[in-house]
């Protein structure tokens, strides 16, 4: 079961950036330190979300936040350290909420009701790590 859910998040995660594009720009922002690494995914993700569609910096937004997506699952999704802490599951079910809609709907805005579960999921992970979990 946990071989299959590795599976599908890799495949959602390469829908979300094969879609999508992504920027040569954004490789190696990440530290290494996780907590600081999904403080900085979640930040990257609110941005690309929070821009009005019609902003001329949203594609520059979306794609940073495609390329930390991709390092993120990268570096992490294999690592018995983090794999089981709440904010990175959580972490992963928002990842996976905007994957799915970009995989069915890749030219479509995230409509209201999905912006508004990643963001209480986004908070949940801010939450999980604050308590260390």
């Amino acid at each position: 079961m946990k071989s299959l859910l590795t599976k599908l998040f890799a495949v959602l995660l390469v829908a979300v950036i094969g879609l999508t594009g992504c920027s040569a720009g954004t490789s190696g922002q990440l530290t290494g330190n996780y907590q600081d690494d999904t403080l900085a995914l979640v930040n990257s993700l609110r941005t690309a979300i929070e821009l009005p569609d019609d902003d001329p910096s949203k594609a520059e937004a979306q794609a940073d936040a495609k390329m930390l997506i991709n390092d993120f699952a990268s570096r992490y999704r294999r690592d018995p350290k983090v794999e089981n802490l709440s904010s990175f599951t959580t972490m992963r079910t928002a990842l996976n909420a905007i994957a799915g809609h970009y995989s069915s709907y890749p030219n479509r805005p995230l409509p209201d009701k999905l912006k508004t579960r990643v963001e209480q999921e986004l908070k949940q992970v801010e939450a999980a790590l604050r308590r260390g979990a």
